[in-house]
């Protein structure tokens, strides 16, 4: 080994191989390049190539980021990468991470919501997007499935999981109330001493230390002790970036401009992003379509398309709702500057909270592990979760393969009610197609996407 590679590969303080910062740099490059296939695939990138090849960091340590991220709302990889480069290289490196991490995504979406806006009404866009929508339908139901696995140990826990689906599909109770109220039921759960029926997360925790699953440590890294000062103007710094734009677009355009709204509404987004991306969809496209008219209800689906197509964090879907949102309400600039404008509002106020969570809360949080009530209040959380991906999952579905449905309001009930004869038999053929190829032949999601989409293009030139 030469005399440099011994200097590189010196145990530091913190119990890293030392590893110079442009190397880093690389690497995280190469993993926002490689980031396809939702927080399971992103973790499994990440995994291979920080402790199996680059052995920078350990198992046991890489696993106990990994649930650490797990209990913070917004991206989890996304919140993992931060995480890893924090501790490696501080907040230089923890910034380099995550702003990389989201980078390619952004550019990605930023170009496919330009087109889609310019181009909707060609035959091929249609003709793509009609193919990738009932792909996306099955990836939501598995996720919904993967999910519940997980989360829906027990009565108690499917009990949780089905009164927050009646309370978002049925009475279109807002998501935020929903997680209050499951992680209050929890939270009061475990304080009771009912935790060894809501913690799931402990009990995955014990699974772990046999190892079937996470292995915790407590170890913290030698620049990560708590401190109160340095909790104070880490406040202070971010929350400043995060909201400091929003207030000078207010001062300038007005609290009514669109992208005040959008800064203002997906920040509240940003602070109750439990349970990935697909839990809180639902959310966005209630109030998106319904509330501030900002998409149409199948245009969720083809951003979410579009997320799912793309490298980075599946909650980009947010920076297509902000680009069309603006594009079509553009104030005093031309459509597509404003949808630009809107794209970057959204992936602002989206991503900034995230590192605010983790340069913050880490020190914090090592301390908690054990907490019963904490982690009861989080398996609540989780399984209420399922429930409104349940309800995404519904809603994607009777939107997809109807072309009309009326919302009739009874006894303080909204129904969905989908007219029949609207029913769409060649969406309804590729939505069986898609079922059949990720829970039949176990296909990956990128593979299921291109052959949908290619069938929608078929169906639209050929059969047509």
């Amino acid at each position: 080994m030469s005399s440099n590679d011994s200097e590189r590969t010196k145990e530091s303080g913190t119990g890293f191989h030392a590893v110079t910062f442009r190397e880093a740099l690389l690497v995280w490059v190469r993993v926002a390049l490689l980031s396809f296939g939702g927080p399971a695939g992103q973790i499994a990138v990440m995994h291979r190539i920080l402790v199996e090849e680059k052995r920078w960091i350990s198992e046991s340590r890489f696993l106990h980021a990994l649930n650490y991220c797990m209990l913070l709302p917004g991206p989890e990889a996304q919140q993992l990468a931060t995480y890893v480069g924090w501790l490696l290289h501080k907040t230089k490196g923890g910034l380099v991470a995550g702003i990389l991490f989201v980078l390619p995504g952004f550019i990605s979406i930023l170009v496919l919501s330009i087109l889609y806006a310019s181009y909707s009404q060609s035959t091929f866009v249609e003709a793509l997007f009609f193919g990738i929508k009932p792909a996306v339908m099955a990836i939501v139901v598995e996720a919904v499935i993967r999910i519940g696995k997980r989360a829906l140990r027990n009565n108690v826990m499917v009990l949780l999981a089905a009164a927050a689906f009646v309370a978002i599909f049925f009475f279109r109770v807002p998501f935020p109330l929903i997680i209050l109220c499951a992680g209050l039921i929890g939270f009061i759960g475990g304080r009771l001493g009912k935790d060894g029926i809501f913690n799931i997360v402990k009990e995955e925790t014990e699974d772990a230390a046999n190892g079937n699953g996470f292995v915790i440590t407590t170890a913290v890294a030698s620049h990560t002790p708590p401190s109160t000062a340095r909790a104070v103007k880490l406040i202070t710094i971010m929350s400043l970036l995060w909201l400091g734009p929003v207030i000078i677009l207010a001062a300038v355009l007005g609290r009514h401009s669109v992208f005040v709204e959008e800064g203002l509404f997906f920040s509240k987004v940003a602070v109750v992003t439990f349970g990935g991306a697909y839990a809180v969809l639902a959310y966005i496209t209630q109030q998106a379509v319904s509330t501030y008219g900002w998409l149409n209800p199948g245009e969720m689906l083809d951003g979410l398309g579009m997320a799912e197509t793309t490298p980075g964090p599946l909650i980009q879907v947010v920076q297509f709702v902000g680009f069309m949102g603006a594009y079509r309400n553009p104030g005093p600039f031309d459509p597509v500057t404003a949808g630009v404008i809107g794209s970057v509002v959204t992936t602002w106020v989206t991503f900034v909270p995230c590192f605010l969570w983790i340069f913050l809360g880490a020190p914090y949080i090592e301390k908690l592990r054990g907490n019963k009530a904490l982690g009861s209040a989080l398996s609540a959380i989780t399984a209420a979760v399922v429930g409104v991906i349940l309800n995404l999952a519904v809603w994607f579905s009777i939107h997809t393969m109807f072309g009309e449905v009326n919302d009739v309001r009874t006894l303080g009930m909204t129904l969905h009610v989908p007219v029949w004869e609207t029913v769409n038999l060649a969406s309804v053929a590729i939505s069986t197609g898609a079922f059949v190829l990720i829970f039949l032949f176990r296909l990956g999601m990128i593979p299921t996407l291109a052959i949908c989409a290619a069938l929608g293009l078929a169906y639209h030139y050929l059969v047509i």
